[in-house]
């Protein structure tokens, strides 16, 4: 029997089963439902599962030395109740009260951490987003891993992608329906993000939906530094990732040029040398053309200085995943785009998936600096997401990733310590994503395909 709970601030308090009853009471409510009595059976089915757990528990360790009356390892915390009734909720049938309860949930936890509005924190997260797409997939069953499941277990999962891809389908039109209230003044349009976020796919679906106005793209890899110029971390590994390792000013002084009308020839960089060699193309803006810039640092100031600000039109894409493991930990979202970055380098760039599990912490590192730090100055934000890729990731990397726990587990420590990490809450999330047999169910112009191939679009 439940006596007493652990507070998030560690407090140790007499559990009260009708405050659960209260809060699905006042859920319902907020979906038209009054019924007291539902309200106490779910109660008491989610008292049962974290009794049943704690049991479960307690059996697992028969040589733990018992907590004392005031340990709060002896008892539940706030957040397994919530989750048990979360649980309780869905196994009973009432979706729309889960979705209010959880909704709840999250609108509270902002207000515990201070936030008085749902668009931005000073951690540049844009909570309103967060909120739109965690509905969404309170909706759609895909707010967790064992939503995920259901789907592939019960044979639905060309429905999850289905699901995912109109969901990613809308986050581009809206874009889009911004975009287009100031097409008459936008010259430049930068589409930015960090690595692996869907890019270069929701460029090309930009420019299918703004038509007739083109969008002349100018490609910004070609003005890195050469490669003796570049900085390397210990084990030799160049950091392309930062916005100084381009040549900020030559690419001022042809956005400038391109804006007054001349015609510009853009540099050719050969990633095998690692220098600049000749030109690439030349390129010219008609009137009403849009020049488009599609870079991770695309926010970065000092990118643009020469434009005006009120001639850019920002754009911004992120994987903003809002669905929870087995533990009701979120999945990170640079989680997520180090996956997709893995299968896409080792199916198009010739890179190992340990190559670019080692270089990740060089992706990060810059992107926290320069790339999500400038979220808030975006015109519009597209969640790039999709709950449907976990189990293809999972496909393509459950092996990699456990030969590389295995040789980590033989070999000991190593200074790789960032690596391995990451490598082991990847394969703890593997652990808990279905298997799928194979990729059918994926669309020649779905995003994915930017990453696992067979796209109809030329990237």
């Amino acid at each position: 029997m439940i006596e007493r709970i652990v507070k998030r601030d560690g407090r140790i308090v007499a559990f009260d089963p009708q405050k659960i009853t209260f809060a699905i009471l006042r859920a319902a409510v907020a979906v038209g439902g009054r019924d007291q009595a539902t309200a106490e059976r779910v109660t008491d089915d989610a008292v049962r599962m974290i009794e049943a757990s704690r049991a479960g528990a307690r059996e697992a360790a028969p040589g733990a030395v018992p907590a004392t009356a005031a340990d709060p390892a002896d008892y539940p915390t706030v957040e397994e109740v919530q989750d048990a009734v979360e649980k309780a909720l869905i196994e009973r049938g009432h979706a729309r009260t889960a979705k209010a309860y959880i909704v709840y949930r999250y609108e509270h936890s902002l207000k515990r951490a201070g936030r008085e509005s749902l668009t931005y924190s000073s951690d540049n997260i844009p909570y309103r987003k967060l909120w739109e797409t965690l509905s969404w997939a309170v909706d759609h069953n895909c707010h967790s891993l064992a939503g995920v499941r259901d789907y592939v277990e019960s044979g639905r999962y060309p429905d999850l992608v289905d699901a995912s891809e109109a969901f990613y389908d809308r986050e581009v039109t809206a874009a889009c329906d911004v975009l287009r209230e100031r097409l008459d003044d936008v010259r430049v349009m930068i589409i930015a993000g960090p690595s692996s976020s869907g890019k270069t796919t929701t460029t090309i679906k930009v420019s299918e939906a703004v038509g007739p106005r083109r969008l002349v793209p100018i490609n910004v890899d070609n003005y890195f530094f050469d490669l003796e110029s570049h900085p390397t971390d210990g084990s030799g590994d160049y950091d392309y990732e930062t916005p100084q390792a381009l040549d900020l000013d030559l690419i001022n002084e042809h956005l400038a040029a391109l804006l007054a009308g001349q015609p510009v020839d853009i540099p050719f960089y050969n990633f095998q040398t690692g220098r600049r060699e000749g030109v690439s193309s030349t390129i010219a803006l008609e009137p009403g053309d849009i020049l488009l810039i599609d870079s991770l640092h695309g926010f970065f100031d000092a990118m643009t200085a020469s434009v005006p600000r009120d001639a850019i039109f920002k754009l911004y894409i992120e994987t903003l995943a809002q669905i929870k493991d087995d533990a009701g930990r979120f999945v990170r979202w640079t989680d997520v785009r180090m996956l997709r970055r893995m299968v896409r380098d080792m199916q198009f760039r010739n890179h190992s998936p340990r190559q670019t599990l080692h270089h990740w912490y060089l992706v990060r590192r810059a992107e926290l600096r320069y790339i999500v730090s400038r979220l808030k100055h975006a015109d519009a934000i597209v969640n790039s997401f999709m709950p449907s890729e976990l189990p293809i990731m999972k496909r393509r990397l459950e092996p990699f990733f456990r030969d590389y726990l295995s040789e980590a587990d033989r070999t000991g420590p190593t200074d790789r310590v960032d690596a391995i990490d990451r490598a082991r809450r990847i394969g703890e999330l593997f652990a808990m994503i279905p298997s799928i047999d194979g990729e059918d169910a994926i669309g020649p112009k779905s995003l994915l395909r930017e990453f696992i191939g067979g796209s109809a679009y030329t990237y």
